[in-house]
């Protein structure tokens, strides 16, 4: 029988890098208990930093949707990061993200592991750059890897796809509906590796 994941209470304990000291908490993973899609995004964001739970933010409640729209049901899915603590800087009265030096996502890659260990997911969907090096090792961009068929070291089908907050980001709508395509065909791609088809 597999060990649990870590919970919030081992996260927030992590001083294995030094993001948690201008944290709030740490950001333990969340979802169905025999989720067999797991999702990784880069690091929690500012509101999933005050709030303690992944993707809450806007960019959490866009990948729900997308979820949704995909039929994948809450049960279905675990929603965790590379990196467990929020890294930022002050931009005036905001807390704007700060993408974790390499350091940081290896000295969380522990954390990761064990998430896909207690897990056994069948299914793990990298959201952006940083979230695929953590699970391949290697840099890679999202254009040049979607599609690719990916195993991870677990076993598990691997799909890259671009992180919610990119759709968000997006410079003009036609970029915006583009990559909320991408999206919604690797997520489809995604239920179907968990059917076996």
């Amino acid at each position: 029988m597999p060990s649990p994941p870590p919970d919030k209470a081992e996260i927030d304990a992590c001083r294995r890098c030094p993001l948690w000291e201008n944290a709030t908490q740490g950001v333990a993973g969340e979802g169905g208990a025999r989720a067999k899609v797991m999702l990784v995004g880069e690091q929690p964001g500012d509101e999933e930093d005050r709030q303690g739970k992944p993707f809450v933010g806007p960019a959490g409640r866009l990948l729900r949707e997308l979820l949704e729209q995909a039929g994948l049901a809450p049960r279905d899915w675990y929603l965790t990061n590379a990196v467990k603590h929020f890294g930022w800087e002050p931009r005036g009265k905001r807390r704007i993200h700060k993408t974790p030096a390499q350091r940081d996502v290896a000295a969380c890659h522990a954390w990761l592991e064990g998430e896909i260990a207690a897990l056994r997911p069948k299914v793990i969907v990298a959201l952006g750059a940083t979230a695929l090096a953590s699970l391949t090792g290697a840099r890679k961009g999202i254009a040049a890897s979607r599609g690719s068929d990916l195993i991870h070291p677990s076993g598990a089908h691997l799909v890259a796809t671009y992180h919610p907050s990119a759709l968000l980001r997006a410079p003009d709508p036609k970029a915006k509906a583009e990559l909320r395509r991408a999206v919604e065909q690797d997520l489809a791609r995604t239920v179907r590796l968990l059917r076996g088809e």
